[in-house]
């Protein structure tokens, strides 16, 4: 295990592709959860991702395997397999071996699509999905637009990221922004969901001063799943979508959509300064090299301005094989909160 961040890899849903980068009859080798796996979309549309290794000789699929039907070819004797790893064809055989036909013999792994994304669950025993990927109604809205994409990768960890949403003290001097209200926290189960809203002045259209309503939503649906609802001057919406690679390497994708305007108008002026925030060194690229070098401590010393992050520790716990990497979390969680 990384001796900087001594955490292991979170079970859970991550995204391993958008929906749109893999087209049907496309073969594809990723690398995720320190695995190396062969992603495939069949010709019905459906996504199969796999071991790489063809359990009969050992030929690697993703060089040369090909999509069939509903299943991936292996370039070798082109024995096929379907999305849950079962043979379906040897082409020279009278009949497939019995004591693997009709079961699983190729080590698949779940997946789903929502959202414009290709979601892989992960857990290190192979323990099957306890909760579900959320839906979430506007990627699928035709009021919205469709997704501005930018991606980085890096040396963290996926709890390292997360938890810097509730580090509120860093915002004003990596961020350099002013202080940002906790607003309403709530945890269930393996949701967290956050919401500031009030007053905010704006310069608006007009050039003048505007005060309007706004609200700031964040919701986390376990340890890969999780956005950010805007509304205000803009509405729009940030998937956050974070992945490991290895147990000390991230894939970070973001996907903003918003509520339709007209090219050039003032809101899409607006929204683009938002994007360039969010990304920029007010946002993610200003905490990447930190993130890059930093240490986990397990037993942090926290002052009374830090924000909740034990809390949130102790939500994020809950991902991990042991249901708990901290031990000592209880009493650290309460001598914060006192």
């Amino acid at each position: 295990m990384n001796t900087r961040i001594p955490l292991p890899m979170p079970i859970g849903w991550y995204c391993v592709a958008f929906s749109d980068e893999l087209a049907v009859g496309e073969v594809k080798n990723v690398r995720y959860f320190a695995r190396d796996m062969v992603m495939f979309r069949t010709e019905s549309g459906d996504v199969g991702l796999s071991d790489p290794i063809c359990p009969h000789l050992g030929a690697h699929l993703g060089h040369g395997g090909e999509v069939v039907g509903e299943s991936i070819r292996c370039p070798f004797h082109h024995w096929q397999y379907n999305t849950q790893g079962v043979i379906t064809d040897i082409p020279y055989a009278k009949r497939i071996p019995p004591k693997v036909d009709g079961k699983p013999c190729l080590k698949t792994y779940p997946v789903c699509e929502r959202n414009n994304v290709i979601w892989a669950w992960y857990h290190p025993d192979d323990v099957a999905p306890d909760y579900e990927v959320l839906e979430i109604p506007e990627c699928s809205d035709p009021a919205w637009s469709s997704e501005q994409r930018f991606s980085w990768r890096f040396d963290s960890h996926p709890q390292e990221i997360a938890e810097n949403g509730v580090d509120v003290a860093h915002f004003r001097f990596v961020h350099q922004m002013d202080a940002v209200p906790l607003g309403e926290t709530k945890y269930e189960g393996h949701i967290r969901r956050s919401l500031v809203k009030g007053p905010r002045t704006v310069i608006n259209e007009a050039g003048e001063k505007e005060v309007l309503e706004y609200s700031v939503e964040v919701v986390q649906n376990g340890a890969g799943q999780k956005w950010t609802r805007m509304s205000g001057l803009v509405s729009y919406l940030l998937q956050v979508l974070v992945t490991p690679i290895d147990r000390d390497q991230v894939d970070v994708r973001f996907a903003y959509i918003h509520e339709r305007f007209p090219e050039g108008s003032f809101k899409a002026k607006a929204m683009q300064e938002a994007i360039a925030n969010t990304n920029g060194q007010r946002g993610l690229e200003g905490d990447i090299p930190i993130w890059h070098n930093k240490h986990h401590l397990r037993s942090p010393i926290l002052c009374d301005g830090d924000g909740p992050i034990m809390q949130f520790r102790k939500y994020f716990s809950q991902f991990y094989p042991d249901g708990n990497s901290y031990p000592e979390l209880q009493v650290l969680a309460s001598t914060q909160q006192s």
